[in-house]
């Protein structure tokens, strides 16, 4: 297992849709212990394949409560099925715009057919903070990030912010976070 590093914006490969996984082998297992490992420690709740610059169809999340206790989610493929009508804002951060934060308003219910890392098809109805991750992370193999679901004038700022700290090679804000559930991935 090894920690990878995140990709932040404004790096373009964040912006790639991400291709199936059809092979269910070694190496794969080895890229979700790694991704489960660098989604620990950065820390996070969710992690896509894409923001460590592998464009697969895979992402991992663990939205646990209790302190000490992991429960670890793989979902291979996913693709969201059903929507409800209903809406939940949730604040979201992602591990890829570190330190930015804002509401977003997502369905607050989805069902997913998602592979298991041993290849069996499954299919999930999720509702509050996995609902909302799942949407997260499906959003990013798909080219799509979180602030592409705010204000076109809050996102140009960021963008911008980010694209100029990447510029000069420093950290956009000094601020650090490390409460796990503002980063959702």
């Amino acid at each position: 297992m090894a920690i990878r590093d995140i990709l932040i914006l404004p790096e373009k490969k964040l912006r790639l849709i991400s291709e199936p996984i059809r092979t269910f082998d070694k190496p794969l297992r080895a890229l979700v212990d790694d991704m489960f490992e660098t989604m620990y420690e950065a820390p996070g709740i969710g992690l896509a394949a894409i923001q460590i610059g592998e464009p697969l169809r895979l992402i991992t999340i663990d939205v646990s409560k209790e302190e000490g206790v992991k429960e670890p989610r793989v979902f291979i493929n996913p693709e969201i099925v059903w929507s409800s009508e209903e809406y939940s804002v949730y604040e979201e951060g992602c591990l890829s715009i570190p330190e930015f934060y804002e509401e977003v308003e997502r369905p607050a219910k989805v069902r997913v057919k998602y592979v298991d890392a041993d290849g069996k098809e499954n299919e999930l109805e999720a509702d509050g903070l996995l609902a909302t991750c799942l949407q997260h992370e499906i959003d990013h193999i798909n080219g799509v990030l979180f602030i592409d679901h705010i204000s076109k004038l809050k996102r140009d700022r960021v963008v911008k912010k980010f694209a100029k700290a990447a510029k000069h090679g420093v950290s956009p804000s000094l601020a650090k976070d490390k409460e796990p559930s503002h980063h959702i991935g």
